[in-house]
């Protein structure tokens, strides 16, 4: 597996990845409406240029034999309540095509975006879950990740509750 910076040359591949894989991820427990407003307002080559060129954000695609099977979201300057990092970066998306859960895209994208935060002087790394993903809970336990709060996300027209997770990167 390669991980490897998005580029310029990403925009429809980013959109086009992260509308399949939180679509498969997510479906099951959502309404088409919902799921379809929500992938309209966040995942399109226009938008995800945008995010490529914005200097707060950093995407890491993963790669098998060439082909992109997951990728990484961070997105610095950007806090949640309940966050004691005094410099924290946020963990705001890490999918992996479904066909590719189990071997190891996460694991390594998880390592890469930790790596990036300590290199770039971040002190935690946090992300907000899905109350209802314990498969994600539980991946994010595991690499020490401390349930600190709650908040809103909205999918579509349902708001529903996120747990907000920090891991600290100074102990």
């Amino acid at each position: 597996m390669n991980i490897r910076y998005a580029n310029k040359d990403d925009s429809l591949l980013l959109a086009e990845l992260g509308r399949k894989t939180f679509y498969d991820s997510f479906i099951e427990h959502n309404t088409p409406e919902d799921m379809a407003k929500y992938l309209s307002g966040h995942y399109s080559p226009e938008i995800q240029m945008s995010e490529i060129n914005d200097p707060d954000t950093i995407f890491l695609i993963a790669e098998i034999n060439g082909i992109p099977v997951g990728y990484a979201k961070l997105r610095g300057q950007s806090r949640a309540n309940g966050i004691a990092g005094t410099n924290p970066l946020e963990l705001q998306r890490i999918y992996t095509l479904q066909e590719y859960i189990g071997k190891g895209v996460g694991p390594g994208l998880m390592r890469e975006s930790i790596r990036e935060a300590k290199e770039r002087g971040f002190n935690s790394l946090w992300l907000g879950v899905w109350e209802k993903n314990e498969r994600a809970i539980k991946f994010y336990e595991k690499w020490g990740f401390k349930k600190v709060g709650d908040q809103i996300f909205m999918l579509g027209e349902d708001p529903q509750t996120d747990f907000t997770m920090e891991l600290s990167l100074t102990s």
